[in-house]
């Protein structure tokens, strides 16, 4: 807040936005974000003062360089696909049911054999040390301390045994790039299962390279001098020892999955689905998962948010393996609305990194802990005691319409 501003002022600002937080008549995520970002002038000092994740992005956009914010802000092309990631949610509406005893409600998660306090998982976003020092390690702790499944990235700045380290040696995936040398592959592959990972969550959206118009814009204003940073010579810690390699192999098919159930033991989830008929190849292919992801928007500009392409994927796996999306969560009604669509579990990438960038591991903490309470107070107001009974007849689409998870033909 601005120096001239009174303790009543600046007290009667704060109020006034978190009325907006709550408000039922706020339409518009996008503007209401601006409208924190441009009335906070000052940087909260305590993460526990932050309302919501708009204020934590803002909070980040002021303490991380541009170049690296721009990297974490940037889309496809115009952005437009991250932009429908968001505004996805806004076209389901919750139907809440009343006089439901929830005095007592569980959030907890059973994922491939796997427990956790809740279904919002941190997904795998590289280069966390360009958030704060405290990078994936912070990350991984905040995350095990409340409960939450992490998966870390192949682009991840700290080495995979110090992040599982951090976390007492479980509730963590491995995200998987498979690089176009398959000895590279294998070689990740079982360091992450030693490490104690149990799920690689093989991301398939990229198979061209993509074109972060945003990250170029916003890379023009930073003054630093990054060559030390960003030198060819240096690679990520789980590329040390390897050959070098492309970072993805486009010529992948299908049959990949039986390549790599032959050379490790963990489950094989597949990230960045976003069709029916692609959900029924990766069953029929034998995955034991599938993530709806659009890379955060960073993949084809495909114009289709993830919330958007859910049924359809939730109705060709007909419960043959579990359904996770990410993109676009900012609050916990849209986890909410997404599990009601049939997801098992909902991965948050940007909201953790603004905490990061904000405040290290505190403010992941706090990320988590906004997100955790938000669901656990939309459960509550829907009538909800429990993960499973929140079922599609608690959502409707923009048209009024209950949503239909017959099975499609593909």
């Amino acid at each position: 807040m601005s120096q001239s501003l009174s303790p009543s002022q600046v007290k009667f600002r704060r109020e006034f936005l978190k009325f907006l937080a709550a408000s039922p008549l706020l339409t518009s995520y996008d503007a209401f974000a601006q409208a924190v970002e441009e009335t906070l002038s000052e940087r909260l000092k305590d993460p526990r003062d932050v309302i919501n994740i708009f204020e934590m992005e803002a909070l980040a956009r002021e303490k991380v360089p541009p170049a690296h914010f721009g990297y974490l802000a940037s889309g496809t092309d115009g952005d437009g696909t991250l932009h429908a990631n968001r505004e996805g949610y806004t076209r389901f509406q919750i139907r809440p049911r009343r006089l439901v005893n929830v005095e007592r409600i569980d959030t907890s998660i059973n994922f491939l054999g796997a427990q956790a306090n809740s279904p919002i998982i941190l997904s795998p976003v590289g280069s966390c040390g360009a958030m704060h020092g405290d990078a994936e390690t912070g990350a991984a702790r905040a995350s095990a301390g409340k409960g939450n499944f992490m998966i870390i990235s192949t682009q991840a700045s700290d080495p995979i045994e110090e992040v599982m380290a951090a976390r007492d040696g479980k509730g963590m995936w491995f995200q998987l790039y498979s690089t176009n040398v398959w000895e590279n592959t294998v070689a990740m592959l079982q360091r992450a299962e030693r490490a104690g990972c149990t799920t690689v969550c093989f991301t398939i959206d990229l198979p061209g390279g993509r074109n972060t118009e945003t990250q170029a814009f916003l890379a023009r204003n930073d003054t630093r001098f990054c060559e030390e940073c960003h030198y060819d010579g240096k690679q990520k810690p789980m590329f040390e020892g390897l050959a070098r390699s492309g970072l993805v192999d486009p010529a992948l098919t299908w049959e990949v999955i039986a390549r790599m159930k032959e050379v490790t033991s963990m489950n094989v989830m597949v990230k960045g689905l976003e069709t029916g008929e692609d959900a029924a190849l990766a069953v029929e292919s034998g995955v034991d998962g599938i993530i709806v992801s659009n890379h955060g928007g960073r993949a084809t500009d495909t114009g289709r948010g993830t919330i958007e392409c859910l049924p359809e994927v939730v109705a060709a796996v007909n419960g043959r393996v579990p359904v996770m999306v990410d993109g676009g969560v900012r609050r916990g009604t849209d986890v909410f609305k997404a599990l009601a669509l049939g997801a098992s579990a909902v991965g948050i990438g940007r909201p953790y990194c603004w905490g990061l960038g904000a405040f290290g591991q505190a403010g992941v903490e706090r990320v988590l802990d906004l997100l955790n309470r938000e669901l656990a107070i939309c459960m509550r107001g829907s009538g909800t005691t429990s993960l499973a009974g929140i079922t599609k007849d608690y959502v409707v689409d923009a048209g009024m319409r209950l949503i239909d998870h017959s099975e499609p033909t593909v």
